[in-house]
């Protein structure tokens, strides 16, 4: 029975071995089909985990927000002829506030074997350096873009932290990063804290815990940096 490999990637640009384990690079070298939400970023990664592929014999499939639902089935083909298929993100992991879900659910439906692999996670990491909840929280994902909803959904999620003492986690597109920041601090309570998780793994990481009357003192530079939003209480 083949396999569905889930493959991590780097969420920065420092060495991929200070974050992976020599097995990911064995199971990627053997590998000749790719899902991939990029293929440029994706053969970029291929070949600096190994300089001597020939980047040229693999078959990528491109999945993301913008693929027809009905070329799923396609990208699994050669899964049918017994043919191991990588799946991977831009960054981080695959199928985890990404597209590959819907691959992951397609292979599951069809009976093939489905295998994590372990890599870099923004969203542990900066859970377990905030201080907040380890115990209980949850992960909202990308909030609404419409303004009025996202706030609604900010007051939704603190309720939570404060109702059932439950860590909220979420994230945004780090151009609108800035944004969110703003909406955070003009909605959420001055003593409600806020951790602001950012460029995880890279030597500009930058994990701080603050309330949002003491984040008001001093905004960080947040604009097109990968950021991950924490609130507790």
């Amino acid at each position: 029975m083949a396999t569905l490999f889930l493959i991590p990637t780097p969420l920065s640009e420092n060495r991929f071995d200070t974050v992976f384990p020599p097995c990911n690079t064995e199971i990627i070298n053997r590998l000749r089909y790719f899902i991939v939400e990029n293929v440029r970023t994706a053969r970029r990664f291929i070949k600096k985990v190994n300089p001597a592929v020939n980047i040229d014999g693999l078959t990528f499939f491109e999945l993301n927000k913008h693929t027809d639902k009905k070329e799923f089935t396609r990208f699994l083909h050669p899964m049918k002829d017994g043919n191991d298929v990588g799946l991977m993100s831009d960054a981080g992991l695959p199928a985890v506030a990404d597209p590959g879900a819907d691959i992951v659910a397609l292979a599951q439906e069809q009976h093939f074997t489905v295998k994590p692999l372990i890599g870099p996670s923004s969203i542990l990491p900066a859970l377990m350096a905030s201080g907040f909840n380890g115990q209980s929280f949850s992960f909202a994902g990308y909030l609404p873009v419409q303004n009025s909803e996202r706030i609604k959904t900010l007051r939704k999620l603190e309720s939570k932290i404060y109702n059932d003492h439950q860590s909220q986690i979420f994230i945004e597109t780090p151009y609108r990063n800035m944004k969110m920041l703003e909406d955070i601090l003009n909605t959420c309570q001055p003593t409600t804290k806020l951790c602001i998780a950012v460029d995880i793994t890279a030597e500009t990481e930058m994990i701080k815990t603050k309330t949002i009357k003491e984040w008001k003192k001093q905004l960080p530079d947040l604009h097109k940096r990968p950021c991950i939003f924490l609130l507790y209480k």
